[in-house]
């Protein structure tokens, strides 16, 4: 199987170089380039929603990781203080009887009295000489470890911070997740309502069915009120009840010549 991937692939690359040349090279990339794309492109968004949240929750060992490392470093200082007080405490003591036994040697004595006890001029001297070389020596590691405190304490610093920034960075990381969730569920909603398409062919004949109605309805009303406006009136005055003919003979002043024909007459 191996053999014969290998042996198209040299097959594709003979190819390729047969019909490009020199470009080959350039356009098996921009090809690989262009099928990467369109793979990406073909996963759903959900799935690569999930995928985030999944690389988001993969943080979570790291961050406690860095928090034990933290407090096992905050107990390695603690008693790391510990040990510099002790030694301090110590090296304090040892430099009083320093001090001391130095102080009396420059008085001219030659017997000294400690705890009880006589000692002679050389021993003395003795003494003080091997508790010099101890201080300086306890002088030294205090230094070293005062040192090794403060470089340590700064590593604490960095790690605090280092570990906060992630702790940030991940709560930063799942709200970037929850944001893209909420947008995925605004474009579903969009694409769903886009995939409605209303008849406009049907919209219109109904627009205009309602329309035809309403100006039905309004001339119905017109007519219903002027049926209503429509009073028959009693007339008062005598001359209103005459009849038409004489109404219209008075108006022309039409004169009657004889019993069978009406003739007109203008008169100015």
């Amino acid at each position: 199987m191996i053999k014969k991937t290998l042996l198209t692939v040299a097959v594709v690359g003979l190819v390729a170089g047969l019909l490009f040349g020199r470009d080959a090279l350039s356009y098996l990339k921009t090809g690989a380039n262009r099928v990467s794309d369109g793979v990406k492109d073909s996963v759903p968004t959900s799935f690569q929603i999930d995928r985030a949240r999944q690389m988001v929750s993969e943080l979570t060992p790291n961050i406690r990781d860095a928090m034990h490392m933290i407090a096992k470093e905050e107990v390695a200082l603690e008693h790391l203080d510990e040990q510099i007080v002790a030694a301090e405490q110590s090296s304090n003591k040892l430099q009083g009887e320093i001090l001391q036994m130095q102080a009396d040697l420059t008085s001219g004595k030659s017997t000294f009295h400690y705890a009880s006890r006589s000692y002679e001029r050389g021993d003395v001297e003795r003494s003080l000489k091997s508790k010099f070389a101890r201080y300086k020596v306890s002088d030294e590691t205090l230094d070293s470890m005062k040192q090794m405190r403060d470089a340590r304490a700064a590593n604490l610093m960095a790690a605090r911070e280092k570990y906060a920034a992630m702790v940030t960075a991940q709560k930063k990381l799942e709200t970037d997740v929850k944001c893209l969730e909420a947008k995925q569920a605004l474009v579903e909603v969009a694409q769903a309502s886009s995939e409605v398409v209303l008849d406009d062919s049907k919209l219109a004949r109904t627009k205009e069915l309602i329309n035809d109605i309403r100006a039905s309805l309004d001339v119905k009303a017109r007519i219903a009120n002027a049926d209503v406006d429509v009073v028959t009136e009693i007339s008062l005055d005598p001359e209103d009840s005459a009849d038409i003919t004489d109404q219209v003979a008075a108006y022309f002043n039409l004169v009657e010549k004889d019993s069978n024909v009406a003739q007109v007459s203008y008169e100015d």
